[in-house]
C-alpha cells in the first residue's frame, strides 16, 4: 500500500476515538448546564462518530485494488461516505430546532455555567487541532472523506465558539432566551454545513473534471512531450476520489508504425504520471485523417 494510503487510513482510524471523547466532553458541558445550546452543539458531535466510523470503513474499501467487477478501481467509495455524512449533519439540524423551539416556548437559565463552557472550550481545542490536520491531509492526499470530515469538524468548531460566546453574553446579560436562539442559529450553521458536503460529494460522484489550473498543464506537457505526432483531441479528465483519469485521441503520421507510435504514447504517460500526482491515462492512436481542426497540433 502507498505511504499516502496508509496515512489517509491511519488518520480515519485516529478520527473515531477522538471524536467519541469530543462527543463526551461536550455532554458534560451539556449536562452540567441543562443549555440548549450546549445540547445542541454536543447532538452535532454525534454526527461526528457517525462519520468517522463511515470515513473509516469507505477509505478502506476505497483503496481496495481493482478487481473484474470494478476495473477502473472502488475510487469513488469514499464520497458516499461523504454523502452520508451531509445527510447525517442535515439530521441533528433537524433535531437541533426541535429543542431550540421549545425553549423558546419555556426558557430557563444555566447552571454550573463555568464549568460547562471550560468544558466545551477543551473539546473545542480539540477539534480545531484534528480538523487542521484532516483537511490538510484530505488536501495533499485527495482524500473527499478526510476533507469532507475535517470541514464539517471545523464548522463544529465555529459553532462551539459561537455558542461559548453567545452563552457568556447570556449571562452577563442575564437573558435565558439567548441560549434557544443561539441553538437555532447553530441548526442554521448546520444545514449549510450539510447542503455543501452533500453538493459537494455527489459532484464528485458525477465524474467532475480536474482543477482548470490542473488541465492547462495537461495541455502543455501534451504539446510539449508528444513529439512524432500530428494532434491530440477530446482531451478529458475526471476525477474518482484519489485519482484522476485523462484520456485524449493522439493523431500520428499514418506510415508511422505501432512501435513508434508507442513509443509516443509512453513517453506521455510517464511524464503525466509524474506531473500530475494520482494519474492513469488512456490514450487512442489515430491515423492524420482523424485529425481535428479544434485539437492541439504538435507539429
Amino acid at each position: 500500500m502507498p505511504e499516502g494510503a496508509k496515512t489517509v487510513r491511519r488518520l480515519a482510524l485516529w478520527s473515531i476515538p477522538l471524536a467519541f471523547g469530543v462527543m463526551g466532553l461536550k455532554f458534560v458541558a451539556y449536562l452540567l448546564t441543562g443549555s440548549i445550546a450546549l445540547y445542541s452543539d454536543a447532538l452535532e458531535s454525534t454526527v461526528n462518530v457517525i462519520a468517522a466510523l463511515a470515513a473509516f470503513i469507505a477509505v478502506g474499501y476505497a483503496q481496495k485494488p481493482a478487481d473484474t467487477s470494478h476495473p477502473y478501481g472502488h475510487h469513488k467509495a469514499e464520497y458516499f461516505s461523504a454523502v452520508l455524512e451531509g445527510v447525517l449533519i442535515v439530521g441533528a439540524a433537524l433535531l437541533i430546532v426541535q429543542e431550540a423551539v421549545g425553549g423558546l416556548l419555556a426558557p430557563t437559565r444555566i447552571d454550573a455555567p463555568a464549568a460547562g463552557l471550560a468544558i466545551n472550550g477543551v473539546a473545542a481545542v480539540i477539534n480545531g487541532w484534528w480538523a487542521y490536520v484532516l483537511i490538510r491531509a484530505g488536501r495533499r492526499y485527495r482524500s473527499p472523506a478526510l476533507a469532507a470530515d475535517g470541514s464539517h469538524i471545523l464548522s463544529d468548531v465555529v459553532t462551539s465558539v459561537g455558542v461559548i460566546a453567545g452563552l457568556v453574553l447570556a449571562l452577563l446579560f442575564d437573558q435565558p432566551l439567548i441560549d434557544p436562539l443561539l441553538a437555532l442559529i447553530v441548526a442554521i450553521n448546520v444545514l449549510w454545513q450539510g447542503w455543501k458536503v452533500i453538493a459537494s460529494s455527489v459532484d464528485g460522484l458525477m465524474d467532475r473534471a480536474i482543477d482548470p489550473a490542473d488541465e492547462v498543464r495537461i495541455h502543455e506537457i501534451i504539446k510539449a512531450e508528444a513529439g512524432g505526432a500530428i494532434e491530440a483531441h477530446d482531451i478529458r479528465t475526471r476525477m474518482a476520489g484519489r485519482v484522476s483519469f485523462i484520456e485524449f485521441h493522439l493523431v500520428v503520421d499514418g506510415s508511422m508504425t505501432v512501435e513508434q507510435s508507442h513509443a509516443i504514447c509512453d513517453r506521455l504517460e510517464a511524464v503525466l504520471r509524474r506531473e500530475v500526482e494520482g494519474v492513469q491515462v488512456i490514450i487512442h492512436v489515430e491515423p492524420a485523417h482523424k485529425a481535428k481542426d479544434e485539437g492541439v497540433q504538435l507539429g
